[in-house]
């Protein structure tokens, strides 16, 4: 389905409901730019690396855009798919059953998950909607569950902090959205919705996170604009 959701004015705050899910795979295909070469690179990429017979648990996992896709590269992986939408979560299992996948998929909060041991953890553009105050402390639990020589992905919308080149960046992201087919309006009104809900970190600071859970070895591995993607090992 097209997402129109903010061809009216936000009623409440964003949240992944059941009207987001049921458009999320168009609304993330055309707000977040290479969404599709980006899952796929860091799906190669862990594909290539990880252990055979790796567990690889998806944080917000959404519709399982990446689970799926790298369920086609790795068939002895286990698949984890975590989120705390419903909604998201009955899609995804639709699809994974469509595909004949053999994912595991579980409803819960990642702020009070009981999480367990696993080879490659991934949090695509998931982060930047928990709040600060709890955001280390989670990323602290994923290093601690991550085996020996884990990996972590994570990709986050990010900030500048530099304020005339963060303006001017924003103004292109804008039209990159409008490029997309989404009205001025359209852009606002999202914008309203997200505010207070979707909160970026800049790269820094997602680096300084990373490294106060413990991981030593971080690389950028994808960016365009305000979009980063980052690799850990333990």
């Amino acid at each position: 389905m097209k997402d129109e959701i903010f061809k009216e004015s936000p009623k409440k705050q964003f949240e992944f409901d059941k009207n987001v899910a049921s458009v999320f795979d168009d609304m993330i295909n055309r707000s977040v730019p290479f969404y599709k070469e980006n899952l796929e690179l860091c799906a190669k990429l862990i594909a290539k690396i990880a252990n055979d017979g790796a567990k690889v648990c998806d944080l917000g996992c959404s519709s399982a855009n990446f689970l799926i896709f790298l369920s086609s590269l790795r068939k002895d992986f286990r698949f984890f798919g975590v989120d705390n939408s419903l909604p998201m979560l009955e899609i995804a299992k639709s699809k994974a059953n469509a595909y004949g996948l053999n994912i595991e998929f579980i409803e819960g909060n990642l702020c009070e998950f009981d999480f367990f041991n696993n080879d490659v953890f991934i949090a695509n553009y998931t982060l930047q909607f928990i709040r600060p105050p709890k955001r280390q402390e989670l990323v602290n639990q994923i290093y601690k569950n991550l085996n020996k020589n884990g990996i972590f992905i994570m990709s986050e919308k990010i900030l500048f902090e530099d304020a005339f080149l963060s303006k001017n960046v924003i103004e292109i992201y804008a039209d990159y959205k409008q490029s997309q087919g989404y009205s001025k309006f359209e852009i606002a009104a999202k914008r309203e919705a997200l505010e207070n809900v979707l909160i970026p970190y800049s790269e820094k600071e997602n680096i300084s996170m990373l490294e106060n859970a413990g991981f030593e070895k971080i690389e950028s591995i994808f960016k365009w604009a305000n979009f980063e993607s980052f690799i850990a090992f333990k």
